[in-house]
């Protein structure tokens, strides 16, 4: 006998369904965070050394910076299968939640590397370091501490907007949560726990960085 809530319409066996959602949002937000965050520090370390790079690579961070991110996941959806790309939808989310990803990063790379004072630059030189050792021993670890914060509220970003992934197909939280919703007609229910859902991986993720803020600050 299969137990249902009363009134609701809900049943033992929706708590794996949405089990599934949460699953493929963690996934798909770790594997487009991951992605995002590599490229983008690549790119904006070359941005902040060549002008032709970041002259080449401006149209397209700008595009990616403005056009809303359900318009990118449909159109790298489109794109991808029409070049013969034929992938599950977690591929088609993680590229175009990690390009969305790459370019913000790409911007606070940049920007936290051309915060480190010239003269701690000049200082490395002055000591002997060729270009690589002061990056990694000074520009970059002073770097990191100017970028992290704006890094941190790009991921809580990137966890939010992979709800959008259920566009083109992807079974996240809040796709699960829709088709729920129109199965049962619990709306008010269900926005509440997918709003909390939500909550509970984005609070623990701003509580640490508050931590981590502090600790590579002293």
């Amino acid at each position: 006998m299969q137990f249902q809530f009363a009134n609701q319409g809900l049943h033992w066996s929706d708590a794996y369904f949405l089990l599934l959602g949460a699953i493929n949002t963690i996934k798909i937000a770790i594997a487009a965070g991951l992605l995002g965050t590599i490229l983008g520090i690549v790119l904006g370390w070359l941005r902040s050394i060549s002008f032709v790079i970041r002259l080449l690579t401006t149209p397209i961070i700008d595009v990616l910076r403005s056009v809303p991110m359900v318009i990118q996941l449909i159109l790298a959806n489109s794109i991808l299968s029409l070049m013969g790309f034929s992938a599950s939808p977690f591929w088609f989310g993680t590229v175009a939640l990690g390009a969305w990803m790459s370019a913000v990063t790409a911007e606070v790379a940049r920007d936290a590397l051309r915060s480190v004072p010239f003269q701690y630059r000049r200082g490395a030189r002055s000591l002997g370091m060729n270009y690589f050792q002061e990056l990694y021993h000074i520009s970059a670890p002073l770097g990191f501490r100017a970028g992290l914060p704006s890094w941190i509220g790009l991921v809580l970003s990137l966890i939010k907007d992979s709800s959008l992934a259920g566009v083109i197909g992807y079974l996240e939280f809040t796709r699960t949560a829709q088709m729920l919703m129109t199965r049962t007609h619990e709306t008010w229910l269900m926005l509440l726990g997918t709003g909390l859902f939500y909550f509970l991986i984005c609070y623990p993720v701003s509580k640490y960085s508050r931590q981590l803020e502090r600790r590579v600050l002293v």
